[in-house]
Protein backbone atom coordinates (compact mmCIF):
# COMPACT_ATOMS: atom_id res chain seq x y z
CA UNK A 1 0.00 0.00 0.00
CA UNK A 2 1.39 3.37 -1.03
CA UNK A 3 0.43 6.95 -0.22
CA UNK A 4 1.59 10.33 -1.52
CA UNK A 5 1.40 13.30 0.87
CA UNK A 6 2.17 16.86 -0.23
CA UNK A 7 3.31 19.55 2.17
CA UNK A 8 4.69 16.76 4.34
CA UNK A 9 7.62 18.54 6.00
CA UNK A 10 5.61 19.99 8.88
CA UNK A 11 2.17 20.49 10.38
CA UNK A 12 -0.73 18.32 9.28
CA UNK A 13 1.13 16.98 6.26
CA UNK A 14 3.82 15.56 8.53
CA UNK A 15 1.31 14.20 11.03
CA UNK A 16 -0.88 12.61 8.36
CA UNK A 17 2.17 10.99 6.80
CA UNK A 18 3.37 9.58 10.13
CA UNK A 19 -0.11 8.29 10.92
CA UNK A 20 -0.25 6.55 7.55
CA UNK A 21 3.15 5.02 8.28
CA UNK A 22 1.74 3.61 11.53
CA UNK A 23 -1.01 1.99 9.45
CA UNK A 24 1.56 0.20 7.30
CA UNK A 25 1.70 2.43 4.25
CA UNK A 26 4.79 3.08 2.18
CA UNK A 27 5.10 6.85 1.91
CA UNK A 28 6.11 9.31 -0.78
CA UNK A 29 6.45 12.70 0.90
CA UNK A 30 6.71 16.00 -0.92
CA UNK A 31 7.97 19.43 0.10
CA UNK A 32 10.25 22.12 -1.27
CA UNK A 33 12.18 21.92 2.04
CA UNK A 34 14.36 18.85 1.55
CA UNK A 35 16.29 19.30 4.79
CA UNK A 36 13.09 19.35 6.82
CA UNK A 37 11.90 16.18 5.08
CA UNK A 38 15.19 14.41 5.74
CA UNK A 39 15.12 15.43 9.40
CA UNK A 40 11.47 14.46 9.89
CA UNK A 41 11.67 11.03 8.28
CA UNK A 42 15.23 9.96 9.09
CA UNK A 43 14.00 7.06 11.25
CA UNK A 44 11.65 5.84 8.51
CA UNK A 45 14.17 5.66 5.65
CA UNK A 46 13.12 2.17 4.57
CA UNK A 47 9.46 3.18 4.30
CA UNK A 48 9.66 6.75 3.02
CA UNK A 49 10.75 8.23 -0.31
CA UNK A 50 11.60 11.92 -0.10
CA UNK A 51 10.62 14.07 -3.08
CA UNK A 52 11.86 17.64 -3.27
CA UNK A 53 9.43 19.67 -5.40
CA UNK A 54 8.04 23.18 -5.37
CA UNK A 55 4.40 22.57 -6.25
CA UNK A 56 3.76 26.25 -6.98
CA UNK A 57 5.42 25.40 -10.30
CA UNK A 58 3.02 23.66 -12.70
CA UNK A 59 5.79 21.75 -14.43
CA UNK A 60 7.06 20.39 -11.11
CA UNK A 61 3.54 19.09 -10.41
CA UNK A 62 3.54 17.29 -13.74
CA UNK A 63 7.05 15.95 -13.16
CA UNK A 64 6.04 14.64 -9.74
CA UNK A 65 3.20 12.69 -11.31
CA UNK A 66 5.41 11.30 -14.07
CA UNK A 67 8.01 9.86 -11.70
CA UNK A 68 5.28 8.24 -9.58
CA UNK A 69 3.00 7.11 -12.39
CA UNK A 70 4.21 3.50 -12.25
CA UNK A 71 4.22 3.27 -8.44
CA UNK A 72 0.51 2.44 -8.27
CA UNK A 73 -0.21 4.99 -5.58
CA UNK A 74 -3.22 4.00 -3.46
CA UNK A 75 -3.81 7.30 -1.67
CA UNK A 76 -3.20 10.90 -2.71
CA UNK A 77 -3.26 13.48 0.10
CA UNK A 78 -3.24 17.03 -1.25
CA UNK A 79 -2.23 19.09 1.75
CA UNK A 80 0.34 21.69 0.65
CA UNK A 81 -0.88 25.26 0.93
CA UNK A 82 -0.61 28.62 2.68
CA UNK A 83 -2.65 31.74 3.41
CA UNK A 84 -2.34 35.49 3.71
CA UNK A 85 -4.39 38.24 5.33
CA UNK A 86 -5.15 41.91 4.87
CA UNK A 87 -7.29 44.26 2.84
CA UNK A 88 -7.50 42.96 -0.74
CA UNK A 89 -6.26 46.28 -2.17
CA UNK A 90 -3.17 46.10 0.04
CA UNK A 91 -2.11 42.44 0.01
CA UNK A 92 0.81 41.39 -2.17
CA UNK A 93 -0.28 40.30 -5.66
CA UNK A 94 2.73 38.05 -6.27
CA UNK A 95 2.16 36.22 -2.99
CA UNK A 96 -1.50 35.76 -3.89
CA UNK A 97 -0.65 34.35 -7.30
CA UNK A 98 1.76 31.91 -5.65
CA UNK A 99 -1.05 30.97 -3.26
CA UNK A 100 -3.39 30.31 -6.18
CA UNK A 101 -0.71 28.22 -7.86
CA UNK A 102 -0.19 26.07 -4.76
CA UNK A 103 -3.67 26.01 -3.21
CA UNK A 104 -5.54 25.54 -6.49
CA UNK A 105 -3.40 24.60 -9.47
CA UNK A 106 -1.29 21.99 -7.68
CA UNK A 107 -4.40 20.33 -6.23
CA UNK A 108 -6.13 20.47 -9.60
CA UNK A 109 -3.24 18.98 -11.55
CA UNK A 110 -2.42 16.19 -9.10
CA UNK A 111 -6.08 15.31 -8.51
CA UNK A 112 -6.77 15.06 -12.23
CA UNK A 113 -3.66 13.08 -13.17
CA UNK A 114 -3.83 10.57 -10.33
CA UNK A 115 -7.63 10.30 -10.57
CA UNK A 116 -7.33 9.15 -14.17
CA UNK A 117 -5.12 6.28 -13.03
CA UNK A 118 -7.38 5.51 -10.08
CA UNK A 119 -10.50 5.33 -12.24
CA UNK A 120 -8.79 3.06 -14.77
CA UNK A 121 -7.87 0.67 -11.94
CA UNK A 122 -11.19 1.33 -10.18
CA UNK A 123 -9.60 1.85 -6.77
CA UNK A 124 -7.78 4.57 -4.89
CA UNK A 125 -8.49 7.40 -2.48
CA UNK A 126 -7.98 11.16 -2.64
CA UNK A 127 -8.01 13.37 0.44
CA UNK A 128 -8.07 17.07 -0.39
CA UNK A 129 -7.34 19.34 2.57
CA UNK A 130 -9.60 22.38 2.33
CA UNK A 131 -10.86 24.42 5.29
CA UNK A 132 -13.99 25.76 6.97
CA UNK A 133 -13.03 28.81 4.91
CA UNK A 134 -14.27 26.93 1.84
CA UNK A 135 -17.90 27.27 2.95
CA UNK A 136 -17.99 31.08 3.01
CA UNK A 137 -16.45 34.30 1.68
CA UNK A 138 -13.60 35.71 3.74
CA UNK A 139 -13.12 39.46 3.88
CA UNK A 140 -9.49 40.26 4.79
CA UNK A 141 -8.44 36.76 3.70
CA UNK A 142 -10.28 36.93 0.39
CA UNK A 143 -7.85 34.98 -1.78
CA UNK A 144 -7.25 32.20 0.74
CA UNK A 145 -10.97 31.64 1.32
CA UNK A 146 -11.56 31.61 -2.44
CA UNK A 147 -8.87 28.98 -2.99
CA UNK A 148 -10.44 26.69 -0.39
CA UNK A 149 -13.88 27.19 -1.90
CA UNK A 150 -12.45 26.06 -5.23
CA UNK A 151 -11.03 22.86 -3.71
CA UNK A 152 -14.25 22.11 -1.84
CA UNK A 153 -16.48 22.53 -4.87
CA UNK A 154 -14.12 20.79 -7.28
CA UNK A 155 -13.97 17.77 -4.96
CA UNK A 156 -17.75 17.69 -4.50
CA UNK A 157 -18.27 17.67 -8.25
CA UNK A 158 -15.74 14.86 -8.70
CA UNK A 159 -17.50 12.85 -5.97
CA UNK A 160 -20.80 13.04 -7.85
CA UNK A 161 -19.18 12.04 -11.14
CA UNK A 162 -17.55 9.03 -9.49
CA UNK A 163 -20.87 8.09 -7.88
CA UNK A 164 -22.75 8.26 -11.19
CA UNK A 165 -20.04 6.11 -12.82
CA UNK A 166 -20.40 3.57 -9.98
CA UNK A 167 -16.67 3.91 -9.39
CA UNK A 168 -14.97 2.41 -6.35
CA UNK A 169 -12.59 5.39 -6.21
CA UNK A 170 -13.23 7.60 -3.18
CA UNK A 171 -12.68 11.32 -2.62
CA UNK A 172 -12.89 13.16 0.71
CA UNK A 173 -12.49 16.80 1.75
CA UNK A 174 -11.09 17.78 5.14
CA UNK A 175 -12.46 21.12 6.37
CA UNK A 176 -10.91 22.07 9.71
CA UNK A 177 -10.99 25.35 11.55
CA UNK A 178 -7.84 26.59 13.31
CA UNK A 179 -5.11 23.97 13.68
CA UNK A 180 -1.90 24.51 15.60
CA UNK A 181 0.66 24.67 12.77
CA UNK A 182 2.91 27.29 11.17
CA UNK A 183 -0.04 28.43 9.01
CA UNK A 184 -0.90 31.42 11.23
CA UNK A 185 2.67 32.76 11.04
CA UNK A 186 2.75 32.58 7.24
CA UNK A 187 -0.76 34.01 6.92
CA UNK A 188 -0.01 36.73 9.51
CA UNK A 189 -3.12 35.96 11.60
CA UNK A 190 -3.78 35.18 15.23
CA UNK A 191 -6.75 32.94 15.99
CA UNK A 192 -9.01 34.00 18.87
CA UNK A 193 -10.46 30.51 19.40
CA UNK A 194 -8.56 27.39 20.54
CA UNK A 195 -6.74 25.51 17.79
CA UNK A 196 -6.86 21.75 17.38
CA UNK A 197 -3.57 19.94 17.74
CA UNK A 198 -2.11 18.98 14.39
CA UNK A 199 -1.85 15.30 15.35
CA UNK A 200 -5.53 15.16 16.40
CA UNK A 201 -6.74 16.94 13.28
CA UNK A 202 -4.59 14.73 11.04
CA UNK A 203 -5.88 11.50 12.58
CA UNK A 204 -9.44 12.80 12.25
CA UNK A 205 -8.84 13.49 8.56
CA UNK A 206 -7.28 10.12 7.74
CA UNK A 207 -9.85 8.16 9.76
CA UNK A 208 -12.67 10.07 8.06
CA UNK A 209 -11.18 9.28 4.66
CA UNK A 210 -11.09 5.56 5.45
CA UNK A 211 -14.71 5.80 6.63
CA UNK A 212 -15.62 7.09 3.16
CA UNK A 213 -16.78 10.44 4.51
CA UNK A 214 -17.23 13.05 1.81
CA UNK A 215 -16.85 16.18 3.97
CA UNK A 216 -14.84 15.76 7.18
CA UNK A 217 -15.54 18.52 9.72
CA UNK A 218 -14.02 18.43 13.23
CA UNK A 219 -16.51 18.30 16.12
CA UNK A 220 -15.66 21.86 17.23
CA UNK A 221 -16.68 23.21 13.81
CA UNK A 222 -20.01 21.38 13.33
CA UNK A 223 -22.13 24.36 14.39
CA UNK A 224 -20.11 26.72 12.18
CA UNK A 225 -20.68 24.36 9.26
CA UNK A 226 -24.45 24.37 9.82
CA UNK A 227 -24.59 28.15 10.23
CA UNK A 228 -22.61 28.64 7.01
CA UNK A 229 -25.39 26.80 5.16
CA UNK A 230 -28.39 28.63 6.61
CA UNK A 231 -27.18 32.16 7.32
CA UNK A 232 -28.08 34.95 4.84
CA UNK A 233 -25.15 35.95 2.66
CA UNK A 234 -24.88 39.52 3.97
CA UNK A 235 -24.98 38.32 7.57
CA UNK A 236 -22.25 35.76 6.81
CA UNK A 237 -20.15 38.48 5.21
CA UNK A 238 -20.56 40.80 8.21
CA UNK A 239 -19.65 38.10 10.72
CA UNK A 240 -16.66 36.87 8.68
CA UNK A 241 -15.45 40.44 8.26
CA UNK A 242 -15.57 41.03 12.02
CA UNK A 243 -13.81 37.74 12.79
CA UNK A 244 -11.09 38.27 10.19
CA UNK A 245 -10.33 41.81 11.37
CA UNK A 246 -9.76 40.44 14.87
CA UNK A 247 -7.45 37.76 13.51
CA UNK A 248 -5.10 40.15 11.80
CA UNK A 249 -1.92 40.61 13.84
Amino acid sequence: MKALVTGASSGMGKDMAIYLLSLGYELFVVSRDRKALEQTYKEYKDKVTILNFDLKDEEECRHLYKILQKENIDILVNNAGFGDSGNFTETDLDKELEMINLNIKAYHILTKLFLRDFTRRDYGRILNVASMAGFMPGPYMATYYATKSYILNLSLAIYEELKKDKSHVKISIFCPGPVSTNFSNVANVKFKIPSLSSSYASKLAIDGMFQDKLIIVPPNMKINHILSKISPTKLTLAVCSLVQRHKNK
